[in-house]
C-alpha cells in the first residue's frame, strides 16, 4: 500500500474523523500514486491516521475509507460495509420498496451512491477514488441485494472536478424494465431511471410527501394547494391522496407535469382536482399574487440554488423571492413547507432568509418543525457536509 504523509499539523481533522483530505494538506506521496489507489495516510513522523481512496485531479485528495488500521481494504471490506448499511434500511422496507442503500461518507464508502427501486439498483459513482471498484461493487450489491439489474448514472457535475468522463448505462442484467414503478406508503410513483433527476427520483423527501399527505387531511374542508418546482408531482398526488380539494402544481419541465399526470392516474386520483401549470415559479407566483390567489399549503421544494458557499449570495436573494411570495400567499392558519438542498446554505443562513422574507412580506409564522430527508440518507456526525436538505414546515 502507497503511502500519503501530511504536512505537520495538518492531521486534526483526521483525529476529529472528518473523512476528507485537501490537497493543501498533502506533504509527500510515495512515487507511482494514481486516482484509485488505497493509501495509508500518515503524519509527518509516521503515525498512522486512516486509510484513504486517492483523487489525483480533486481538491479533495483522499476520502478516508477506514480510521482502523487494522482493517484490509479488500473485497471483504466493502461487502461487510455494504452489509451494514442495507442493514441500517431494513426498517424501511415495510414502507417502500425504494430507498438510498448506500450514502457514500455518511455509510463509510465516499463516493458511492446506492439506490434501490424495486429490482432496480441504481449507482453513482462520484470520485476517482472509488472509480476502480465500479464492477466490484455492482457484483456485491447484485449478491446483498438479490436485485435483477444495476444501472448507471454516472452523471453528476462533480465527476468533472475529478477528471472522470460521465457514464450512463446498464452495468448489469438484460435491460431496464419498460415502466419502473415503486411503492412508497400506499402511493404509486413512476420512476425515470434514465434520465429524471439525480438517480431518477427525490428519494430523500419520503418523509415530506408523508407530511404534505398529512397536512392536507388536516383541513376540515379539504386544503387548497400549491406546489412549487413540482417535477414529476409526488407531493402533490400525496396532498390530493390526502384529501386536498385542488392542488396547482407547477415547474418549467413538460416532460416532468407529463409524469406528473401519470402518477396522477396510477393512484386514481381525481384530475379534475388537479391543475398543472408549465411556468416559470418566480413568474408564476407574482401572477398569483397579482390574481389575489391564496393556498392553505404551500410547497416550495427548489433546485439546487448555490452548489458551494461561493453561490450562496445570489442564492440567498432567489430563496428570500420565493419565500416572500409564498407568505403572501398562504392564508391564515395555512402551513408553508420550504426546502433548500443547496450544500452552499446553512441550516441557519436558511433560517434568516425566510425570516428576513416573513418580515418583508409582513407576515407572522412559526417553526412547527424542522425538515429533511428521511432514514435512508443518514449524516455522519464528525461530517457536516453530508447535511445538504434543510427544510422548515411554517405555520402562518
Amino acid at each position: 500500500m502507497k503511502k500519503m504523509t501530511l504536512q505537520n499539523g495538518r492531521e486534526k481533522s483526521l483525529l476529529r474523523r472528518h473523512p476528507w483530505i485537501f490537497s493543501g494538506a498533502l506533504k509527500t506521496t510515495e512515487a507511482g500514486t494514481k486516482s484509485g489507489d488505497v493509501v495509508r495516510v500518515q503524519t509527518d513522523d509516521g503515525r498512522f491516521l486512516a486509510y484513504a481512496a486517492f483523487s489525483e485531479k480533486s481538491q479533495i485528495i483522499a476520502r478516508v475509507l477506514s480510521f482502523d488500521e487494522r482493517d484490509v481494504i479488500d473485497v471483504a471490506f466493502y461487502r461487510r460495509q455494504i452489509k451494514i448499511a442495507i442493514a441500517r434500511r431494513a426498517p424501511l422496507t415495510s414502507q417502500t420498496n425504494a430507498m438510498r442503500l448506500i450514502h457514500a461518507e455518511s455509510d463509510g464508502l465516499p463516493g458511492l451512491i446506492a439506490d434501490r427501486y424495486g429490482e432496480v439498483i441504481v449507482l453513482q459513482l462520484l470520485t476517482a477514488g472509488i472509480e476502480p471498484q465500479r464492477e466490484m461493487l455492482a457484483k456485491l450489491l447484485l449478491e446483498e441485494t438479490g436485485a435483477t439489474t444495476i444501472y448507471e448514472r454516472s452523471d453528476a457535475d462533480v465527476r468533472e472536478l475529478e477528471g472522470l468522463p460521465v457514464r450512463n448505462g446498464l452495468i448489469a442484467g438484460e435491460s431496464l424494465p419498460a415502466e419502473i414503478v415503486v411503492v412508497e406508503n400506499g402511493m404509486n410513483i413512476a420512476v425515470d431511471i434514465a434520465n429524471g433527476h439525480k438517480t431518477g427520483f427525490y428519494l430523500d423527501q419520503r418523509d415530506s410527501r408523508a407530511l404534505a399527505k398529512s397536512l392536507a387531511h388536516s383541513f376540515a374542508n379539504g386544503a387548497d394547494v400549491l406546489n412549487c418546482f413540482c417535477y414529476t408531482g409526488t407531493m402533490s398526488v400525496a396532498a390530493l391522496v390526502g384529501g386536498a380539494k385542488s392542488v396547482l402544481s407547477i415547474d418549467s419541465s413538460a416532460p416532468s407535469l407529463q409524469m406528473a399526470a401519470h402518477n396522477l392516474q396510477l393512484n386514481g386520483q381525481d384530475q379534475h382536482r388537479a391543475e398543472w401549470l408549465d411556468a416559470d415559479v418566480f413568474q408564476a407566483l407574482r401572477k398569483l399574487r397579482d390574481q389575489a390567489r391564496s393556498f392553505d399549503l404551500i410547497i416550495l421544494d427548489p433546485p439546487k440554488f448555490a452548489p458551494t458557499a461561493h453561490h450562496a449570495e445570489k442564492a440567498a436573494r432567489a430563496y428570500k423571492d420565493i419565500n416572500l411570495l409564498g407568505l403572501k400567499l398562504l392564508r391564515p392558519g395555512g402551513h408553508l413547507m420550504t426546502f433548500s438542498c443547496s450544500g452552499g446554505i446553512s441550516t441557519d443562513l436558511f433560517q434568516k432568509i425566510v425570516a428576513g422574507a416573513a418580515l418583508d412580506a409582513h407576515v407572522d409564522a412559526q417553526i412547527v418543525q424542522r425538515l429533511g430527508p428521511g432514514a435512508d440518507h443518514p449524516v455522519a456526525l464528525h461530517f457536516p457536509e453530508g447535511d445538504y436538505l434543510k427544510g422548515l414546515q411554517l405555520r402562518r
